[in-house]
């Protein structure tokens, strides 16, 4: 089978070195890919927005499965393109993808299908928002309505905080269309937990779930950013709660998506906040997290693409999948001054990796045969666990190997879980 995987980061590097493991993949090609993903797969240079590229280049090289990652080409109808030359992708329509398009919509739609989350209003007109925020209390949150590369929701400590985001939404067009529209919503408390899923539109079958950590310093300290780090399984997500939630927000979602015209197939990203009133949901995305795939897809112990495909067939219900058993720990390397102002193109060494450790590259390139850093976030170094300080100290030492003069990470990954599991 010749695969093609749509995206060019660290996810996307985690989903193809789990590809290969499949034998029937005689060729997986990256679109666009970088320099670490070169190692694994052939990279071609189009862009993950480039739809019409994407196709002009998917129908004569005879792909016969496409894996679209990243959420802009998700939303922008790629799997539509695709689906209409006769390739079969894992990832949502555009109808589905506007679950993580429009937080509105999102919004919108759990309020309709009581599917618990914060209470909430939408704003189009800034004087209007700006006065319902006289009559608020902080903290609040502010979400631009469109996708801004994760970083268009704001928690804001003050009520003067919160306007100064909707005016840089809304008037200064800080993230573009995409603040054109905004929401407020009641700020919630309490464990965060990310679960990814598996759906064929009927069923819903949940990844191991994973503990991000978004702050750029140690102590949950600085901006946020994309995720420095993560673990998986999550302690705070029990058996229990995975129960409840399954029965009050995943499948009511999947059904509430169907019933509005819009199954979702592909992977359904649930970010929820385990509340004092349960489990609510903050956000929805409509593919893998990043850097969440990069501790979960290690836990995988069944073939990724027969799941993938079985989503696109609707026969996940007939298609076991399992996880190994123990944890796992992704330490982000990013280049020093991320989330902000930083620098490229220092080179890299990468170490070799041992059966449970792997080094997935985000923001990398190929210059003069040297892997350089071309990116905010530039490695995801992973190992596993049969328990999580095990894990933990084994991504540590994997990290420590690698020779990156100007990269950084936080040194506190895992430690919040560690102290929720009394270890």
């Amino acid at each position: 089978m010749k695969i093609l995987v749509v995206g060019g980061g660290g996810r996307e590097h985690a989903i193809i070195q789990k590809l290969k493991e499949n034998k029937a993949v005689e060729a997986i090609y990256a679109l666009p890919g970088n320099g670490g993903i070169a190692a694994d797969a052939t990279c071609v240079d189009i862009g993950a927005k480039d739809i019409d590229g994407i196709v002009s280049f998917a129908k004569p090289t005879g792909i016969d499965y496409a894996v679209v990652a990243p959420d802009d080409p998700l939303v922008l109808g790629c799997v539509d393109a695709l689906n209409a030359v006769g390739i079969p992708c894992f990832g949502p329509t555009k109808a589905a993808a506007i679950i993580e398009g429009s937080k509105a919509f999102s919004k919108d739609l759990m309020k309709k299908y009581n599917i618990p989350t914060a209470a909430y209003e939408t704003f189009t007109e800034m004087d209007a928002a700006l006065s319902y925020l006289d009559g608020a209390s902080a903290p609040i949150v502010v979400k631009a309505d469109g996708l801004a590369l994760g970083k268009g929701v704001i928690i804001a400590e003050s009520i003067d905080e919160a306007k100064k985001a909707v005016r840089e939404m809304m008037e200064e067009k800080k993230f573009g269309a995409s603040g054109s529209k905004v929401v407020i919503e009641e700020f919630l408390t309490g464990p965060e937990v990310s679960v990814l899923s598996f759906t064929d539109g009927e069923t819903v079958v949940p990844m191991v779930s994973s503990m991000d950590h978004k702050r750029a310093h140690d102590g949950d300290k600085g901006l946020n950013t994309g995720g420095m780090g993560t673990v998986a399984p999550n302690p705070y997500y029990t058996d229990a709660i995975a129960k409840t939630c399954m029965e009050t927000i995943f499948l009511p979602t999947i059904r509430a998506m169907k019933a509005e015209g819009r199954t979702f197939k592909g992977c359904l990203y649930f970010g929820l906040m385990l509340t004092d009133k349960g489990p609510k949901v903050i956000e929805y995305n409509c593919r893998f997290g990043d850097p969440e795939t990069q501790v979960v897809l290690p836990l995988l112990e069944s073939d990724l693409l027969t799941v993938m495909q079985a989503t696109t067939n609707g026969t996940l219900k007939d298609t076991p999948v399992t996880w190994k058993k123990g944890h796992a720990c992704c330490v982000i390397v990013a280049s020093k001054g991320y989330p902000e102002k930083y620098e490229s193109g220092f080179p890299i060494t990468l170490p070799s990796c041992k059966a449970g450790e792997a080094i997935y590259v985000a923001g990398a390139k190929i210059t003069s045969g040297e892997l350089v850093s071309a990116g905010g976030r530039v490695l995801g170094v992973t190992s596993t666990g049969e328990t999580l300080a095990e894990a933990i100290d084994r991504a540590y030492a994997l990290t420590d190997r690698v020779i990156f003069t100007n990269g950084y990470c936080r040194r506190d990954i895992g430690q919040r879980a560690l102290q929720a599991k009394g270890e």
